[in-house]
């Protein structure tokens, strides 16, 4: 009868050993299907990244493609996230975009640089527009006006009438910005300022046809001052101004 009893060991251990490798393999199945339920919510978490709402062209100050909301926000896949994706539009302070970023392009690092010191196209926004026109020395205020001060624009020039030419001077541009003077980067025997719009076309107009004046304006609390055309008989009518 011991070989009975032996067998009979031997069965009820090959009976425990089973049922320790089934609950064995059912905590390996919980575990795994948990890790697999997590793997997948991870891969379908979103995160709210900047997207080109519009082409960005070379050279784009991030500042203004910031302050013009020239993207707009969207929901990317964490998998699908490119390197360097930009979440928040302070980032593209001081920045200027390497090349072209197409419309549905997410905004990255990697497609923005610092801008270079004194860049011009960090002062342009919507229809201004940087010139550089030749001017002399005393009526350029050489040496006495600097990048950021702000000037007005008098343009001198031969009226065509009836009687011949009369000299007229006209206030062509008011409160407009000095990009740069030759002690920055202009050519020398130049100034390069900020027009808008036709002021760029008039300015480069009188350059080439008459003379330009440069007046300094005050670096705060400056008004406008309503300036006609100037010919001989406005300047004999003019009251002295104490």
């Amino acid at each position: 009868m011991e070989w009975v009893e032996n067998a009979l060991s031997t069965r009820r251990g090959m009976v425990v050993i089973g049922g320790g490798a089934a609950l064995l393999a059912a905590i390996i199945l919980v575990v795994y299907l948990k890790n697999y339920r997590s793997s997948i919510g991870a891969s379908s978490s979103t995160i709210s990244v900047l997207v080109a709402k519009n082409l960005i062209q070379k050279g784009a100050p991030g500042d203004i493609v910031a302050a013009d909301r020239e993207y707009q926000v969207a929901s990317i896949q964490e998998k699908e996230l490119q390197t360097g994706a930009i979440t928040d539009p302070g980032t593209l302070r001081g920045l200027v975009a390497a090349h072209d970023v197409y419309p549905g392009q997410q905004l990255s690092t990697v497609d923005f640089v610092a801008a270079a010191p004194g860049a011009l196209q960090t002062s342009l926004n919507g229809n201004q527009r940087a010139i550089s026109i030749p001017i002399d020395a005393a009526h350029g205020m050489s040496g006495q006006i600097s990048p950021g001060d702000h000037v007005d624009v008098y343009a001198g020039l031969n009226q065509e009438g009836a009687g011949g030419a009369r000299p007229v001077i006209k206030l062509l541009m008011e409160n407009a910005l000095v990009l740069r003077t030759a002690s920055t980067g202009a050519p020398v025997g130049s100034v390069v300022l900020r027009g808008r719009g036709k002021q760029t076309a008039a300015l480069a107009f009188a350059s080439d046809n008459g003379k330009i004046w440069l007046a300094l304006r005050p670096a705060s609390g400056a008004r406008p001052e309503k300036v006609g055309l100037m010919d001989t008989s406005a300047l004999l009518a003019l009251r002295p101004v104490g």
